[in-house]
């Protein structure tokens, strides 16, 4: 059985692979691929600020996700069907009138502007999210950077779940927990996320019938909420003292510890090492 799936996402190099990896799936179709376009990215916002902490950051950002995803996007086929929309065009009637009726059994969202309705009723509880944070633990912005401003990689992580009313409020599904490797630098964390995030999004897809309510996670006592205006050259500043000071390899020397106090959901129908390509590519 073939789940026909439309995807609302942006369009940096991550969400490319992520649509082209949906374009690959086994018994997935994607009918169309909306990719809102901003009309300009932080990195010239920083440059025409003269933030060079900002910038420096950015440019390695950059650097790793090509280095992740680059060669992936350019030298697969791209079965996504995407088109280009400005950004925050998703909730217009053009954009709605197409989606209902190309009539796809779920909407798949990464990266997108806020989804609101007539699109969110008409589709609900078929649209299905992944947020790269670990909710309820950091929420806001920079959900996957402030924890390593905070020295707590057990924090890094990605959340599936279902869209409703509210922003990041939806009911999670599965959530994975970044793999940290010795001598990783804070973009190959949030990059091999990225990739893993890649490997089980489409099975979650396949098994949309089968996702039964999990237990969810208890809100924390801590209070991680984090605006864009909280962010500051300092923050980036101790974000890359803590990699120099040895974050990541204490935090290996006590991994098992370290995550057992942070629980996370797992489904158990979703496997994370379920095969991706057809077999013809």
């Amino acid at each position: 059985m073939t789940t026909d799936i439309i995807i609302l996402t942006a369009n940096s190099l991550r969400h490319s692979y992520l649509r082209q990896t949906f374009g690959l799936a086994d018994n997935i179709e994607v009918v169309k691929s909306y990719c809102e376009s901003k009309s300009g990215s932080l990195l010239e916002e920083a440059r025409k600020n003269g933030e060079q902490v900002r910038i420096d950051h950015l440019e390695r950002r950059a650097r790793s996700e090509h280095d992740y995803f680059a060669h992936f996007v350019n030298t697969t086929p791209d079965r996504s069907n995407p088109i280009e929309i400005p950004y925050g065009d998703i909730n217009e009637q053009q954009y709605y009138e197409e989606i209902t009726d190309l009539e796809p059994d779920l909407l798949v969202v990464y990266g997108s502007s806020i989804i609101r309705d007539p699109l969110l009723s008409e589709y609900d509880g078929r649209i299905l999210n992944v947020h790269l944070g670990l909710s309820p633990y950091y929420r806001g912005t920079g959900t996957n950077f402030w924890p390593l401003v905070n020295g707590e990689p057990e924090y890094v992580g990605a959340t599936f779940m279902y869209i409703d009313e509210g922003v990041d409020t939806g009911e999670i599904i599965h959530q994975l927990r970044a793999r940290v490797h010795p001598y990783d630098g804070p973009h190959d964390i949030g990059n091999r996320l990225i990739a893993d995030v890649g490997q089980v999004y489409p099975e979650i897809v396949r098994r949309f019938d089968d996702l039964h309510h999990v237990s969810q996670i208890d809100e924390p006592n801590n209070d991680h909420y984090y605006k864009s205006s909280d962010y500051n050259p300092d923050a980036t500043a101790q974000l890359y003292e803590n990699f120099a000071d040895g974050m990541v390899e204490e935090y290996l020397q006590s991994e098992e510890e370290r995550v057992a106090e942070v629980p996370i959901v797992k489904h158990p129908v979703i496997d994370e090492e379920k095969p991706l390509t057809h077999s013809d590519v």
